[in-house]
């Protein structure tokens, strides 16, 4: 995978020449080119804001130096597959969300190029400029603002860049993380433990050294079933009841939870008292 990221603060991306995908890059598992967004100014003081048409506040960046920039960018193809486009990702708290489930759709891609916005974002003329020749997903990290996109990059470019295959050492972890495809999906996952068993007072679960695998797998179902109701209850109602077998609904029953008109929904019980604590 080649992934191009166009910013104002190339240092900011620092953290991408270390850890996982750091050493896929020397590997050549991916490829990660940093691009200053002023080199394709033309005025001395090397602008890519002004103020906004319409009066507010902030300053937007301007539309001519990121069209020249993806014109430079998309001007050298993937040597090995030239016919194929980039798709431009744009961090924006105004996107869709990005999801586990978005950082494996973009893993399947070839070639990335990841927009750091700054200010009160990019003049809309050149994402939509953009989208007349390449796929565009504008994707948010969650419903807060920061002061640029270089942090979202960052995450992304992990999520995204750790699902790429001979990335992981064990590619068997992606598949159990939280919100990963398959048993996990919408769930996520239980606490974690290593040596050694006794620690200042606190032991490892018995049932993580009995060797009973089977028993085991249903234990960390349960505690990711366990910790999703705790901390992301909202998630529940994006589990398919169709897979949830009969171990998993006692366990849910336990936690206040059941399925109801083809639904993972609170109790009664659980509605009543919420009700009587308001």
């Amino acid at each position: 995978m080649r992934i191009d990221v166009v910013t104002i603060f190339p240092e900011y991306l620092a953290p991408l020449g270390v850890s996982l995908i750091g050493k896929a890059a020397e590997r050549r598992v991916l490829e990660i080119r940093t691009h200053d967004l002023r080199q394709w100014t033309s005025d001395v003081h090397r602008t890519v804001d002004d103020s906004p048409y319409g009066g507010g506040p902030g300053m937007v960046m301007k539309p001519e130096p990121w069209g020249d920039a993806l014109d430079a960018i998309t001007a050298n193809p993937l040597p090995e597959s030239p016919e194929v486009a980039p798709t431009l990702v744009v961090p924006t708290p105004s996107g869709r969300p990005f999801t586990q489930a978005k950082a494996a759709e973009l893993a399947e891609r070839s070639w990335l190029i990841f927009a750091c916005g700054r200010y009160e974002g990019i003049d809309r003329r050149a994402i939509e400029a953009a989208a007349d020749r390449m796929p565009v997903e504008e994707l948010s990290l969650g419903d807060y603002v920061l002061a640029g996109g270089e942090v979202a990059v960052l995450v992304m470019v992990e999520a995204i860049g750790r699902l790429l295959p001979g990335v992981l050492g064990n590619a068997d972890s992606a598949r159990d993380d939280s919100f990963a495809a398959g048993p996990m999906e919408s769930l996520l996952e239980g606490p974690v433990y290593t040596k050694p068993a006794q620690w200042r007072g606190r032991g490892v679960p018995e049932i993580l050294t009995s060797g009973n695998h089977g028993a085991i797998a249903r234990w960390r179902r349960d505690q990711a079933l366990a910790r999703t109701v705790a901390n992301r209850p909202e998630l529940l109602a994006r589990l398919d009841p169709v897979t949830l077998d009969k171990y998993d609904r006692a366990t849910l029953a336990g936690l206040g939870w059941e399925v109801r008109d083809g639904r993972v929904e609170r109790t009664e019980a659980e509605d009543f008292v919420d009700k009587q604590g308001s």
